[in-house]
């Protein structure tokens, strides 16, 4: 089989440009078709639970409303991300932005009270409001909390403890900004887990709030209702934004039904080290994280090009029934 020579023309919509990487079938573009096919069947599948795990700025780097949209399309069944996305959402929520063109002299945006992420920046002025709205929430939490197990005649427990997919959850259901992922989330029944919320803007404000108040986040709960869903799923697809954590808890609750069925992995991190990260997908066959005959398929290249792209060819997909 030959390798297609791509064409490109004027009014040509993303989907003809995915065609034409498709066509070619090789390198960077074959990747890309590849996992907008593979992304189009996950998605239009019912019996196929969708496992989203982001890791990274995606928030700050522009893609809340992308993610938010997965989860109103019912297209994700399952989030997992990092503290920071939960952080940089919420922050958005109570009124703070992400801002762009203020320069790359670090010294300077200190005194300005910036900080930097990439060509991201942020405002000290928004997240000492974020401190004050969240603490407010993980009042209002706790407070309901305890009014519960005053209620409940058989609770003899004298602290309020939640799990982290429940407080994400409550706090979700609290706040009223229609962009939020955590909003649309509770709203729509989706669950989101993460496993490293403490090491945030979020988790320090929740150690913080602990000091002085009885609330306790129970991390190994989150392990019940995660595994429920994995055992209770006839197939399991990932799609990887990124890596760290977030892809590792993924793939690693799938091991406890020998893996995933199908995976997307967007990344720009490199093998050679070891790392999870920047591990191929095949790699995860070997730790049952992945089925042997699954279908995998991982691109190189920056998510907040490549996925926007790629979710785009495969709405069209599924709209045009070309998959």
């Amino acid at each position: 089989m030959n390798v297609n020579q791509m064409n490109i023309n004027e009014d040509m919509k993303i989907i003809d440009i995915i065609d034409e990487f498709s066509a070619s079938g090789v390198l960077g573009a074959g990747r890309v078709g590849r996992s907008c096919e593979l992304l189009a069947d996950m998605i239009y599948h019912d019996d196929m639970k969708v496992f989203l795990s982001v890791a990274g700025p995606l928030v700050p780097g522009g893609l809340r409303n992308v993610i938010s949209s997965m989860i109103k399309r019912g297209h994700i069944d399952v989030l997992i991300t990092s503290g920071a996305n939960i952080t940089h959402d919420l922050l958005e929520s109570f009124g703070g932005s992400h801002y762009r063109e203020y320069g790359f002299d670090d010294e300077k945006l200190n005194e300005a009270g910036m900080g930097r992420i990439g060509d991201v920046y942020t405002k000290s002025d928004d997240f000492e409001v974020f401190e004050k709205e969240i603490s407010i929430l993980f009042d209002k939490i706790t407070k309901s909390i305890a009014r519960k197990n005053s209620n409940d005649p058989k609770s003899c427990d004298e602290h309020n403890i939640i799990s982290i997919k429940d407080l994400l959850y409550e706090i979700g259901l609290l706040i009223e900004d229609e962009n939020s992922i955590l909003k649309i989330a509770a709203e729509n029944n989706v669950p989101i887990f993460a496993p490293g919320l403490i090491d945030s803007m979020f988790g320090l404000q929740l150690w913080m709030f602990t000091q002085e108040n009885n609330l306790i986040v129970d991390a190994v709960r989150d392990m019940h209702d995660l595994s429920d869903i994995v055992f209770e799923s006839e197939r399991v697809g990932a799609i990887l934004l990124g890596g760290g954590l977030p892809k590792h808890y993924c793939l690693a609750s799938n091991l406890l039904k020998g893996g995933v069925d199908a995976a997307i992995q967007i990344t720009m991190d490199r093998s050679e080290t070891g790392s999870l990260s920047g591990a191929p997908l095949e790699e995860a066959k070997s730790w049952s994280k992945a089925k042997c005959g699954s279908n995998l398929n991982s691109v190189i290249g920056d998510v907040t090009v490549m996925f926007p792209l790629i979710y785009a060819g495969a709405l069209d997909k599924i709209k045009n029934k070309k998959y």
